[in-house]
């Protein structure tokens, strides 16, 4: 039985690693069943909060200014996770964001994890939902859903109740499986696409709700045809 690991949560702009990004990391350390330390940090994700993020997760573009940006955070972060496995629910989905975010740091990561979604999956199957709000209040868990350390701390003791109930020493679902998701570094965009949006934004006075300097090749391009096709050259 796995009880030493990191049970880790993200909060993020939306759904999708490639055009979103992480605004919240939560993650506490699991030595022999026994929460030891924890890591919890804003992260500025370059662009204001869409207000269906404000709303579901309380975090607002004020709690994010002056936050460090995801490369700033990975030093820290790598060192408080070891090289220990992940438990989450839904663990691909906090790997994915992270992985994005080290590969475009050009940072190696790799890491296993036990995902409490594929467990309650498989042996709750009675119940009607399997997100984390409703399991938490299932098992009377506390929970405060949809902040990251809070969200981790939850995960964990949902993790140790269903390892109570359902372990088992050759059941796969409760051993680390390696966390695969494939994905190509973002090219950062280049001084004359910088140049050229500052001159557009200026130009058309725009208020603008990206960092520029952190755009991608690909979202510079994109925003730049948008600008063109809204308002010309």
């Amino acid at each position: 039985m796995i009880n030493t690991y990191i049970s880790i949560d993200l909060e993020t702009t939306g759904l999708h690693p490639k055009n979103d990004k992480i605004i919240e990391i939560g993650a506490i350390k699991v030595v022999d069943g026994q929460t030891v330390d924890t890591f919890s940090t804003f992260v500025n994700p370059g662009c204001r909060l869409d207000c269906r993020i404000v709303e579901l997760t309380g975090i607002t573009d004020e709690m994010l200014k002056g936050a460090p940006y995801i490369e700033e955070i990975f030093p820290g972060l790598e060192t408080f996770l070891e090289e220990l496995p992940f438990v989450g629910h839904s663990i691909l989905f906090d790997f994915s964001f992270l992985k994005k975010a080290a590969v475009n740091d050009r940072r190696s990561f790799e890491k296993q994890g036990i995902d409490t979604l594929k467990i309650a999956r498989k042996y709750l199957t009675g119940l009607e939902h399997k997100n984390l709000d409703f399991l938490c209040e299932y098992y009377q868990i506390p929970h405060h859903a949809h902040r990251a350390l809070e969200d981790a701390e939850a995960t964990s003791a949902l993790y140790q109740r269903l390892t109570e109930l359902y372990y088992s020493e050759e059941e796969v679902l409760f051993q680390p499986a390696p966390l695969n998701f494939a994905v190509k570094r973002d090219t950062p965009a280049t001084k004359a696409q910088k140049e050229r949006l500052y001159r557009l934004l200026a130009q058309h006075k725009i208020t603008w709700d990206r960092d520029v300097e952190k755009l991608t090749r690909s979202e510079a391009s994109r925003f730049t045809d948008k600008i063109l096709a809204k308002y010309g050259r």
